[in-house]
């Protein structure tokens, strides 16, 4: 006896509601490329101006290509990023980096974390100390390298060595030292500049940091009677651990790719050649257009890894203040 096998009967709801919710999701699909069709064409824009050239750069990078040796042009494989990794000059200028970016980014860290403390606190023409405080971050790269280049630092004229000349005048000396500061401190005449210039960015960051506090627990912490420095060290200074932290990951991303103080005031000599700069020498100087796009690659992925240690804190920042 053959026995008949009926199918299960779908339910009559998911039947009804089947074309509905595709419907639905179509419609709410179109809203979505409706909201974001405006956008594309910015984002056209954005990946043929950044993105072609870098992908440009990776394949030069791959080639052998000098502008004085024109014949000799061809695929070179990775001989372009182990000349790279094995050149002594690029190894020196790694570690003029390092200690370039981390001396001005933690000074200026420190001088800003002062400045912000002192202008957290109300008192008179407070607004336009703030003002002129942060005028140094305003002015371009290259005119603050240029004013500390020979206003400052001139063995001749500049204000440093009259400031001198006038001390030990007012003392009975005709015998003022006159240093050449570019030339017996170079690196550290490269990073006062630097220093004097970044430190109202941080100041500004940890500003903000400080604005943010809860004033009922510091209140409170008053009124039980702690000092100002317990305030500061068990309050204040957690608090601004991620406004440090956002502070020196964007100060290192900018700072690791300056070019201006270092071109402007010593030509990168004396031991000052950074990064960039060596980037410069091989690509206007060398000719050698293959080697730049490898050390170009290589810079812009430590850049990158820096950065993306900056989104984070920056996400993580964003999302406590969301959650307050």
């Amino acid at each position: 006896m053959r026995t008949q096998t009926t199918e299960p009967a779908r339910p009559v709801e998911a039947v009804a509601t089947a074309p509905g919710r595709t419907a639905a999701h179509r419609t709410r699909r179109a809203r979505d490329w409706a909201r974001r069709a405006p956008l594309l064409p910015a984002l056209v824009f954005l990946v043929v101006v950044t993105q072609l050239p870098f992908l440009a750069t990776v394949l030069i990078s791959f080639m052998r290509w000098n502008a004085l040796a024109p014949d000799n042009r061809g695929f070179a494989a990775f001989d372009n990023y182990r000349a790279v990794f094995t050149d002594p000059a690029l190894r020196a200028s790694v570690g003029t980096t390092v200690l370039l970016t981390v001396t001005v980014v933690l000074v200026s860290l420190l001088l800003g974390l002062v400045l912000a403390l002192l202008l957290d606190r109300g008192f008179r023409g407070r607004g336009i100390v703030r003002t002129l405080l942060i005028t140094p971050f305003l002015v371009v790269p290259v005119a603050s390298a240029l004013l500390w280049k020979h206003a400052l630092y001139n063995a001749s004229y500049g204000l440093l060595n009259g400031s001198l000349t006038w001390i030990w005048r007012l003392f009975g000396s005709d015998n003022p030292p006159q240093p050449d500061w570019m030339t017996d401190s170079p690196l550290a005449a490269v990073e006062v500049s630097l220093i004097w210039q970044w430190t109202p960015f941080m100041m500004l960051i940890l500003l903000a940091g400080l604005q943010s506090r809860a004033t009922d627990a510091i209140e409170a912490a008053r009124m039980d009677g702690a000092s100002a420095f317990d305030i500061f060290r068990y309050l204040t200074l957690p608090h601004l651990r991620r406004y440090l932290e956002l502070a020196a990951l964007l100060g290192t991303v900018y700072v690791v790719q300056n070019f201006d103080a270092v071109f402007t005031i010593t030509s990168g000599g004396l031991g000052t050649a950074n990064l960039p700069y060596t980037l410069y020498q091989t690509f206007y100087q060398a000719h050698d257009y293959g080697r730049a796009s490898a050390q170009g690659v290589v810079v812009v992925l430590c850049s990158l890894l820096v950065a993306t240690f900056a989104l984070r804190t920056v996400s993580s920042l964003l999302r406590e203040e969301v959650t307050r």
